[in-house]
C-alpha cells in the first residue's frame, strides 16, 4: 500500500512544482499582453492584478499526467482506460475558452456553450456516467442520452460553482484543494480497500488537482500577485467534476459484495456506493450554495442569472467585519468540515462519534462567524513567523495593541494662520502602471510612503 502512495505523492509534487515555477513567467506574460482588466464595482482588490494563472495550472496538469503515465503503479490507468485522455481533451478546450475570456471578456452564454462542448468531448471519449446506485432500488443503468445529459449537467454545475466562489485571494484554489483531498481519500479507499480498478482514474485526477492548487496558492494568497482567472477556475472545476463522474459512473456496486447479511447491514455497507451521488455536491457545498443563492437573488431582482454582483458569501463575510484572510479561512473551515465529514460518515456510518464531532465543529464555525472583530495573538516565541497584526509586541518591545490604538487615536485638528481649521484635502489616488503592478488586494486604500509625501511637499 505504501508504494502507490509514493507514486501519488510524486505525481502531486511534480504537478505542484511545475505549476509553481510556471506562475512567475505567466504573470509577466499576462502583464505584457495586458491581461489586467480594470477594477470593477464587485471586485475586492484595489489595484489591477494580472490574470491568466490558469496557463500555469494547465501546465501542471499536463506534467502530472506525463509523470503518472511513466510510473509503475499508475501506468495501468492509461493502458486500461481512456479517461485520462478524455480529461486532457476537455481540459484543453475549457482552458482555451478561459484564456480568451481573461483577455477579451467573452459573453457568458458563449462560455456556457463552451462548457457544454467540453463536457460532450469527455463523454465521446468515454468519461461519462453509465449507471447510478439508487438507495432502495439498486443499480440503475442509464441510456446513452441520460448518461450524457447527467454528465454535462454535473460538469456545468461544478465549473460554475467553482467560478462563482473565485472572489477572494486564494479562496477558490484552497477550497478545491480541500475538496480534492477529501475526494482522494474516498477514491483511494475504493481502489485499494475494495480492490475496484474503476476507481483508479478518479484517484489520479484528485491527486493531480491537489498539486495544481498547491502550486498556485503561494502566488495567489492575500495579497495576490496573480489571479487564476476563468482559465484556472473553470479548469479546476472541470477536473473536479471529471473525478466525480469517473467514480460515480464506473464503480459497480456488485463488485464490492455488499449485499450480505441483514438488510440493515447491507444498507450501511452500501453507503460507500451511495456517497458518490452526494459527494460531488458536498465537497463543493459552499460554492454550490453560493451559486444557487446568486441565481435566485439575481432572478428575483429582474437581472440575468449571469450578471455579476457583490452578494456572494465571501462579500457578506467582509461586510459583517471579517478581514480578508479570516473570511478565506472561515470558508476553508466549512468546506473541510462538509467534505471530510461526508467521507468520514461513509467509512463509519454507524459511529455516533462522527456525528458528534461534526456537530461540535459546526458550533465552533458558528462562533467564528459571530466574532468578526476578534484578533488572535500568537505566543511570543512564534511571533517572528506570523504577520505583524498577530503579534503582541513589535520589534521595539512595545505592545502592538497599544501601538494600534495610538494609530487609531484621533489627532487634534491643526489651525491655520487665520485661526480656522484648514480645508480637508482630497485623498491622492494611486496611479499604478504596468511596471508597478504588484497584485495587492487590500480592501482599503493603500497608504502612501513617506518618501512620496516628501517628494510631493518638495514640488509644492
Amino acid at each position: 500500500m505504501g508504494q502507490p502512495v509514493r507514486d501519488y505523492l510524486l505525481t502531486l509534487c511534480v504537478t505542484a512544482a511545475v505549476t509553481y515555477l510556471l506562475t512567475g513567467p505567466v504573470r509577466k506574460f499576462a502583464i505584457a499582453v495586458g491581461a489586467m482588466p480594470a477594477i470593477r464595482a464587485r471586485d475586492v482588490h484595489r489595484e489591477p492584478t494580472p490574470r491568466l494563472g490558469g496557463i500555469a495550472m494547465f501546465g501542471g496538469l499536463c506534467a502530472g499526467l506525463i509523470v503518472a503515465a511513466h510510473l509503475y503503479n499508475l501506468d495501468s490507468v492509461f493502458q486500461l482506460s481512456s479517461e485520462p485522455r478524455a480529461l486532457l481533451s476537455g481540459a484543453a478546450l475549457i482552458w482555451l475558452i478561459g484564456v480568451l475570456d481573461d483577455k477579451f471578456e467573452i459573453d457568458a452564454l458563449i462560455k456556457l456553450g463552451g462548457q457544454m462542448i467540453a463536457a460532450a468531448v469527455m463523454v465521446i471519449q468515454g468519461l461519462t456516467i453509465l449507471w447510478l446506485p439508487i438507495p432502495g432500488i439498486g443499480t440503475v443503468a442509464l441510456t446513452q442520452w441520460q448518461g450524457t445529459l447527467l454528465t454535462v449537467a454535473l460538469v456545468v454545475v461544478t465549473i460554475n460553482a467553482v467560478n462563482f466562489v473565485d472572489g477572494l485571494d486564494g479562496l477558490a484554489a484552497g477550497m478545491v484543494c480541500i475538496a480534492s483531498a477529501a475526494f482522494f481519500l474516498y477514491t483511494y479507499r475504493l481502489w485499494y480497500g475494495h480492490m475496484i480498478e474503476a476507481a483508479a482514474p478518479a484517484t489520479l485526477f484528485t491527486a493531480i488537482l491537489m498539486g495544481m492548487c498547491l502550486g498556485f496558492l503561494p502566488h495567489n494568497m492575500h495579497p495576490a500577485r496573480i489571479f487564476m482567472g476563468d482559465s484556472g477556475s473553470m479548469l479546476i472545476g472541470l477536473v473536479l467534476a471529471a473525478g466525480a463522474i469517473s467514480v460515480t459512473g464506473q464503480v459497480d456496486p456488485d463488485a464490492m459484495k455488499l449485499f450480505a447479511g441483514s438488510e440493515r447491514e447491507a444498507t450501511h455497507a452500501m453507503l460507500p456506493v451511495f456517497i458518490p451521488l452526494l459527494l460531488p455536491l458536498t465537497i463543493i457545498a459552499i460554492p454550490t450554495a453560493d451559486l444557487v443563492l446568486a441565481i435566485v437573488r439575481r432572478t428575483w431582482n429582474g437581472q440575468s442569472p449571469f450578471a455579476a454582483d457583490r452578494g456572494h458569501l465571501h462579500h457578506r463575510l467582509l461586510e459583517i467585519g471579517h478581514s480578508h484572510s479570516r473570511a478565506v479561512l472561515i470558508m476553508y473551515f466549512w468546506s473541510a468540515l462538509i467534505a471530510f465529514g461526508a467521507v468520514g460518515y461513509s467509512v463509519h456510518s454507524t459511529s455516533l462519534w462522527i456525528a458528534l464531532v461534526i456537530v461540535g465543529l459546526s458550533a465552533v464555525g458558528l462562533v467564528l462567524l459571530l466574532m468578526p472583530r476578534f484578533t488572535p495573538r500568537a505566543p511570543r516565541w512564534a511571533e517572528r513567523f506570523v504577520p505583524p497584526r498577530y503579534r503582541r509586541w513589535d520589534h521595539r518591545g512595545k505592545s502592538s495593541g497599544a501601538a494600534h490604538e495610538a494609530q487609531q487615536e484621533p489627532r487634534e485638528p491643526q489651525m491655520g494662520q487665520d485661526g480656522h481649521e484648514p480645508e480637508p484635502q482630497e485623498p491622492a489616488h494611486v496611479v499604478v502602471g504596468v511596471s508597478g503592478v504588484n497584485g495587492a488586494t487590500a480592501i482599503g486604500p493603500r497608504s502612501r510612503s513617506s518618501k512620496s509625501r516628501q517628494a510631493d511637499s518638495a514640488r509644492r
